[in-house]
């Protein structure tokens, strides 16, 4: 019996199985490959998921949201990286996921919704979440913020540019490889610059001036006297039209935004957006002498 639904479909898979039976045999590559693909399948049923299918190296399944496919994918990317010493071997996995309609029947799906995440996923790199604008725009906004939009590209069969978004989840990343796609200029896109200030210091971060350092050190841009603080705790760049907080500290950043809650960054990035204050090492408010304040 058919049923039409809206669906999260995903496909992960592992990046570099080849060369992986060919560098520790067949015998050692299947068991990784095969443990791999155990935890990607438990942890997408841990998170409401249906795995529909498992072929080789990769696996694909459903969820009842875009959020439930989002929890699932970072988890997935955390839990393969935490394994990889365990397993004796770097594994690193690739994810690509869209929400949309879909065709259920005989336990397997089918439709236009199924064939953009597949797409995206042929688009994702090792350790890379991608999804779809369109799937950003419907997830909650705690998820949502670390996604951003890469590049806008045209699919066969789609008169509208498809947005190819990256969901982040703590790793530095590089600017996804649109193969044998033709991408398409997005001119509305604005470039963000983010305006600190501390102790009576100001500095603009933009893409002329994209990084700047927070920390109990001296060679820091922003020296923050503070027991709470490590000697290089934090810093803030600019990447591709965004501002991001990358945490590199031992008791982590606090981000206040005016009118919101904390947020906590510990080895871990954030997209800075609106206005408010940051601590380094502890929760600070905007009267704080130890608060850094900062404005999109």
């Amino acid at each position: 019996m058919q049923v039409n639904k809206k669906l999260a479909i995903m496909f992960a898979d592992i990046e570099g199985s080849t060369k992986l039976y060919e560098t520790i045999g067949d015998t050692k590559a299947r068991e990784l490959t095969s443990g791999c693909i155990d935890l990607l399948s438990r942890i997408a049923s841990d998170n409401q998921g249906v795995v529909i299918k498992t072929i080789g190296d990769e696996v694909m399944c459903t969820f009842p949201s875009a959020d439930k496919a989002a929890q699932a994918a970072v988890q997935m990317q955390e839990e393969v990286a935490e394994n990889a010493e365990e397993w004796g071997s770097p594994l690193r996995i690739r994810i690509g996921f869209h929400f949309g309609d879909v065709i259920e029947e005989n336990n397997d799906v089918f439709g236009d919704a199924v064939n953009l995440s597949a797409r995206m996923a042929s688009q994702a790199k090792g350790d890379q979440i991608i999804t779809t604008g369109e799937t950003l725009d419907v997830m909650s906004p705690h998820l949502s913020c670390d996604g951003r939009e890469l590049i806008q590209v045209k699919v066969k069969g789609k008169s509208d540019p498809v947005r190819i978004c990256e969901l982040t989840w703590g790793e530095e990343e590089e600017l996804t490889i649109m193969g044998g796609m033709d991408t398409v200029p997005n001119p509305m896109q604005k470039k963000s610059t983010l305006k600190v200030s501390f102790g009576g210091k100001e500095v603009i971060v933009e893409e002329v001036n994209p990084v700047v350092t927070l920390g109990r050190g001296k060679t820091n841009t922003f020296v923050v006297p503070d027991s709470m603080s490590s000697r290089n705790h934090s810093k803030i760049e600019y990447r591709r039209g965004r501002i991001y907080l990358v945490d590199q500290s031992t008791n982590g950043t606090y981000i206040t935004p005016n009118g919101g809650q904390t947020v906590i960054i510990h080895q871990d990035e954030h997209i800075m957006s609106g206005s408010g204050v940051i601590g380094l090492g502890h929760d600070v408010n905007a009267a704080d002498n130890l608060a850094i304040h900062y404005r999109i």
